[in-house]
């Protein structure tokens, strides 16, 4: 019994270590994406290049209780996060026709972009087992390298986090 448990042991490390070691980091340049918006419109990280930072919030699917509380409190607080010269994002695996009826109920006045073969997700290091995306945000300089890797995401408050976010990493003020 015990050899059979190692052995199980063995092989779950086996497929866990290879994610490990490539798991992107602060100070990492972002992978790149261009993914459709519930906008209707194509978003690329290059176009924000030398420009602005931007900040990614994966979510793992549309309608879902704590996505949904996540994503009314970026729309209900953006203020907030407008004030600094930042774009940012929602993203999910989530087909794109998926995610503009989930920006429409929630009132989601920014993108939420859809990456449906899961490339993005995947280069992001975000793709769970099951599928769907883990709630993590990126907050990417303007330099195209990632400042921060927030995983521990409370969806009441994800707008003043974020802010509060941008506000500790320095990012300016518009």
């Amino acid at each position: 019994m015990n050899i059979i448990r190692s052995i199980t042991l063995l092989l779950a490390l086996a497929c866990v270590a290879p994610a490990m070691a490539e798991a992107l980091a602060v100070g990492d340049p972002a992978p790149d994406f261009s993914l459709l918006g519930s906008d209707g419109k194509r978003h690329a990280l290059a176009d924000f290049k030398g420009k602005q930072a931007v900040v990614l919030a994966w979510y793992p699917r549309a309608f879902t209780s704590g996505c949904t509380v996540e994503c009314k409190s970026l729309a209900e607080n953006g203020h907030l996060i407008r004030e600094y010269d930042v774009t940012y994002f929602m993203a999910s695996v989530d087909e794109v026709e998926e995610n503009r009826r989930f920006a429409e109920e929630t009132e989601a006045d920014f993108p939420l972009l859809s990456d449906p073969d899961k490339q993005v997700a995947e280069a992001y290091g975000v793709l769970a087992m099951m599928g769907f995306a883990k709630r993590h945000t990126f907050y990417i300089g303007a330099d195209g390298t990632i400042l921060k890797i927030d995983r521990s995401i409370s969806p009441a408050t994800a707008a003043q986090d974020m802010a509060a976010n941008l506000a500790a990493l320095g990012i300016p003020k518009r």
